[in-house]
């Protein structure tokens, strides 16, 4: 039997876009790179760059797609609307939140893997359309919801709040209360609001709740 490179078997793409993966979530989106990735699976850089998209947006987007690969499969029409489309971007949110420094990468990009199309995009569009939006209109719900849930999950600190916290205090205690009265008196309340996730959910209830309406 003709034996398998050692190199392919520890570099899938599925391999590559774990390793990628971990290193934005370990040492900083800064530091993403196919010589990283290479040296973190300890194959060759070569193997990397045509196995992992043939260039470094290629890279994104296969980094991208893993993530959306464990969102739920939520079909067309199996749910109540406003409850799926919950549902859909909540999960969304949950998996890139892990790793905001690789929506920061992606700048203005859109993405467009497969799994995201099938998982997210697909569903959603046709239920906006079930829900008896026009196409643009049903398009126009869908990307407002996706960028909302972008702009939160880049936006806020989910894996060290406590650091998060102890920059802004120090930060905020350094002004002068004269010149920032609200801000120096108030330490605790922006401290706690900086790092709250509730902002998202209430936000994208009501953006769900005013599409909802739109149609009534």
């Amino acid at each position: 039997m003709p034996r398998t490179s050692k190199s392919l078997e520890d570099a899938t793409p599925e391999a590559i876009a774990r390793a990628g993966l971990a290193i934005i979530e370990s040492s900083g989106a800064a530091q993403l790179s196919f010589r990283a990735i290479a040296t973190y699976l300890g194959v060759s850089h070569t193997t990397v760059v045509r196995r992992g998209g043939g260039d470094f947006l290629g890279l994104l987007d296969l980094l991208a797609d893993h993530l959306a690969a464990d969102l739920p499969a939520i079909a067309p029409g199996s749910g109540e609307w406003a409850r799926a489309t919950e549902e859909r971007f909540v999960a969304w949110y949950t998996l890139i939140a892990a790793h905001p420094g690789l929506v920061l990468l992606r700048g203005s990009r859109p993405l467009l893997g497969p799994c995201l199309l099938a998982r997210l995009t697909e569903p959603q569009v046709a239920d906006n359309l079930s829900l008896g939006l026009t196409l643009p209109r049903a398009l126009q719900a869908y990307r407002e919801m996706y960028l909302f849930t972008l702009g939160c999950a880049a936006m806020v600190e989910h894996r060290d709040t406590k650091a998060v916290q102890l920059r802004t205090r120090s930060t905020l205690a350094a002004l002068d209360p004269d010149e920032y009265p609200l801000l120096s008196g108030h330490l605790n309340e922006v401290a706690e609001a900086i790092v709250d996730v509730e902002p998202f959910h209430d936000g994208l209830r009501r953006l769900i709740a005013s599409w909802a309406a739109s149609v009534k």
